[in-house]
């Protein structure tokens, strides 16, 4: 009877381990790192649950908006100006990074329990300890982009790797969000204890990476802007090599000291590539709050307000997903094109769903932004992978990462201050999108004829 009550238990694990671990996953340490991925996601669904329920769902619409405007400002503000020190911070920690996100998991445990006395009242104690919950989740979120690129399978593009790290993360969100929902429904404290014992799993989860995670051989930082390229232009040296290729780079120098290269200096796609990612997360953030006030205020055609939020949030959930899965299918091919035609696309559907406001406009367009959001950024991943020296590579991500989370903090700031006006909401998040294209589209285009200027590296 024991073996019979076991079997679907041990057999649905050794099911997870089987696909986490395919394709050489298992021998490099890759699968563990997606199976810590999930974890996270998992636990952080459940305090976002326990968040809604208290700061959204629990009030009336105009208190619950100045609920969240206070839940902004006191939790996204601060991080604005925490964000730009984590990735600086986490660069001085090339040898703990498994101890750098166990530690952001153990804090995360210890945060929500601190939060499961007040959730209840929701009181402004709450808000700090929200604040120490989002700054551990980003930093976790920049290390573990730094990490991947040392857990790589042979014949493993850094795109792949992330479309698997990301899946595993949405899978995990979406089986943690009902049990979430059903612990709310015994207590508005229990989806605290349930993500407390999440994060204590992935302490420990954390720790069983392998060695190699915490080398820091052959890294250097990276910055985004550098007042002027020549200063970090590759230098080519090295004589005798075949075909006029140098051996080796340098880095350029000014007054005998060696500066450290930034990412204009490997060519424009990065850089656009970037501007374009960050029209994508403002028009996320935008979404997100938005459309939670005016679904729930005016709710889609014959539906309830839960069921319009469940609606909206499958169809960007659902798209997404099937973004990822067409990244990791599309890895090889032309990421700056990639990248400016899902910002097109995107583009187009907002301003459809501006002039056809309807159900059906604002269900497509959160699809289309899940799909074009993931898309976009497995695509940026490419391009990092592919014009940033290795040695810069893992202090790069840890910069996009921080712009990116600043960009979804804008676009959130716009969502809750807009008036509940489906039209214009629509045409703002065209807008967003439009600023986006104007920056980036042709800086992409231009360097895809042009191609890159730096050879691909596996």
């Amino acid at each position: 009877m024991g073996r019979a009550l076991r079997a679907p238990f041990t057999g649905t694990a050794r099911g997870i381990r089987k696909a986490t671990h395919a394709h050489g996953a298992g021998e490099s340490g890759l699968g563990k790192l997606i199976e810590l991925h999930a974890v996270n996601g998992a636990g952080d669904v459940m305090i976002t649950v326990a968040l809604a329920s208290t700061v959204f769902f629990s009030v009336p619409t105009d208190e619950a908006r100045g609920r969240v405007a206070l839940y902004l400002a006191v939790t996204m503000a601060p991080f604005t100006l925490l964000a730009p020190v984590v990735g600086p911070l986490l660069d001085r920690l090339p040898h703990g990074r498994r101890a750098a996100m166990a530690g952001a998991m153990f804090a995360r445990a210890v945060l929500a329990i601190t939060m499961s006395g007040a959730v209840a009242t929701g009181g402004l104690e709450l808000y700090p300890a929200a604040l120490g919950v989002l700054v551990c989740s980003k930093a976790y979120g920049v290390v573990r982009s730094a990490v991947v690129p040392r857990l790589l399978p042979p014949r493993f593009s850094l795109v792949k790797a992330n479309s698997r790290v990301t899946l595993a993360g949405l899978l995990a969100t979406g089986v943690a969000a009902p049990i979430g929902a059903g612990l709310q429904s015994i207590g508005s404290a229990w989806p605290l204890y349930g993500a407390c014992a999440i994060f204590l799993g992935g302490t420990v989860l954390a720790f069983t990476l392998p060695h190699k995670v915490d080398s820091a051989k052959g890294e250097r930082k990276a910055r985004l802007v550098v007042p002027h390229e020549e200063t970090a232009r590759p230098v080519a040296t090295g004589a005798g090599t075949k075909g006029g290729r140098s051996g080796s780079t340098r880095i350029g120098r000014r007054g005998g000291r060696e500066k450290p290269p930034g990412l204009r200096s490997v060519g424009p796609s990065v850089l656009h590539g970037l501007q374009a990612n960050a029209a994508h997360r403002a028009l996320s953030g935008f979404l997100i709050f938005f459309l939670a006030f005016l679904l729930r205020e005016h709710p889609l055609a014959g539906q309830s307000a839960a069921v319009s939020l469940g609606i909206v949030g499958v169809a960007a959930g659902t798209g997404n997903a099937c973004g990822t899965a067409v990244g990791s299918w599309l890895r090889a091919r032309g990421p700056e094109v990639i990248v400016a035609t899902v910002l097109g696309l995107a583009l187009g559907v907002a301003v459809l769903a501006a002039v056809f406001f309807s159900t059906l406009m604002v269900a497509a367009l959160a699809a289309v932004a899940g799909f074009t959001q993931a898309l976009s950024k497995l695509s940026l991943d490419a391009m990092i992978q592919r014009d940033v020296p290795e040695e810069v590579r893992t202090s790069a991500f840890a910069r996009s990462e921080t712009l990116l989370q600043m960009s979804w903090v804008v676009g959130g700031a716009i969502g809750i201050a807009l008036p509940l006006n489906g039209v214009l909401g629509m045409s703002v998040a065209a807008g967003l999108l439009a600023l986006g294209a104007a920056a980036s589209v042709r800086g992409l285009l231009g360097a895809a004829r042009r191609g890159s200027p730096h050879p691909r590296v596996a």
